[in-house]
């Protein structure tokens, strides 16, 4: 899918890094452990944007500029301008729709392909501790479920998984063309935790069956899939088969390469070599698949010598997971 300077099989994962737009010692330290793509950000409340918003040409060939010139190439835009209004069907979801075309017209004039967005409503992933003990001291987030269960509900108050398919429906309809038009995938994160319902509002982009009503409910080459494997090891006991079965219809567009231990109501992150997922296997599953999109390490342990404000985010962090990453990589694709 992407250029791949210096690799005999152009059928391979590569692997990227979410880098923010405005860069930082993190590119450095990337660069420096042999990652050439990045996962970006939309240029907020960046002053160079002047009268325009984040997700206009200028900014977006700005801080495509400064990837390049940093050795990056940029791959993939994981971040959305406003869209409640759009999940919940509620007046202005047509602005909304309307700022996300604008988004995909400009990442197709800049060679940007994919798009990572979800479908969550009032709150993105959701955890209850966010420094929660793992090896040697290090620091990981987790999730608990009685320990929101009765919370009250959200400010917008509840919404069914039904009414959100309807959004989503009508969503879809409206961007689908002008992502086929300019050839962005259109990629779904799933819903973190995959439960439902959470304080009132329905979650549905939690189950395997689910990410297939997606595909389903609009069909196109764009409509794809970020396999978020810390998500999706807790919607199914075989994640390498599901894998191979979103692959054969190349329908993986994106890989977050996580792990986690526990059930969908209780868990926690862990390192890389830590979780209940067999990583190897599922590195096997995106070679059998000739997956060559990219994945990127997600939520890593917070580990002595970095701070846990950005808690899944250290620097230090993605550096184990990098190198654990590049080794899977290389015993897999060797033979």
């Amino acid at each position: 899918m992407y250029d791949n300077p210096g690799h005999k099989d152009k059928h391979m994962i590569e692997i990227a890094e979410f880098l923010a737009p405005t860069p930082s010692p993190l590119w450095k330290l990337a660069k420096q452990a042999g990652v050439n793509y990045a996962v970006g950000g939309l240029p907020f409340n960046d002053p160079a944007n002047g009268a325009d918003a984040p997700w206009d040409l200028a900014p977006l060939r700005r801080i495509k500029s400064q990837y390049k010139d940093a050795g990056f190439q940029l791959v993939v835009l994981e971040s959305r301008p406003p869209l409640n209004n759009a999940k919940r069907g509620l007046p202005g979801r047509d602005d909304e729709i309307a700022t996300v075309c604008a988004l995909l017209e400009n990442m197709g004039k800049l060679g940007i392909p994919v798009w990572c967005y979800e479908w969550m409503t009032d709150f993105n992933w959701l955890r209850t501790n966010m420094a929660t003990p793992s090896r040697g001291g290090s620091l990981v987030t987790s999730f608990d479920y009685a320990l929101v269960e009765n919370e009250p509900p959200t400010e917008l108050g509840p919404i069914g998984e039904d009414e959100l398919w309807e959004n989503l429906e009508y969503f879809l309809r409206k961007v689908i063309p002008v992502a086929e038009a300019n050839n962005v995938k259109l990629s779904m994160h799933p819903d973190d935790p995959p439960l439902s319902p959470i304080r009132g509002v329905g979650r549905i982009m939690r189950s395997v069956e689910n990410f297939q009503r997606l595909l389903e409910l609009v069909p196109s080459p764009m409509n794809s899939i970020t396999l978020c494997q810390g998500n999706f090891t807790l919607m199914t006991d075989d994640l390498p088969s599901v894998i191979r079965k979103f692959g054969r219809d190349n329908k993986i567009s994106f890989v977050h390469f996580r792990d986690v231990q526990g059930t969908p109501r209780k868990f926690q992150e862990t390192w890389h070599d830590a979780g209940q997922t067999d990583m190897l296997a599922c590195m096997q599953a995106y070679r059998d698949i000739n997956f060559d999109g990219v994945l990127r390490p997600d939520h890593v342990p917070t580990v002595e010598g970095d701070n846990n404000e950005n808690a899944g985010y250290s620097s230090f962090g993605r550096l184990y997971a990098i190198g654990y990453i590049r080794g899977l990589r290389q015993a897999v694709y060797a033979p």
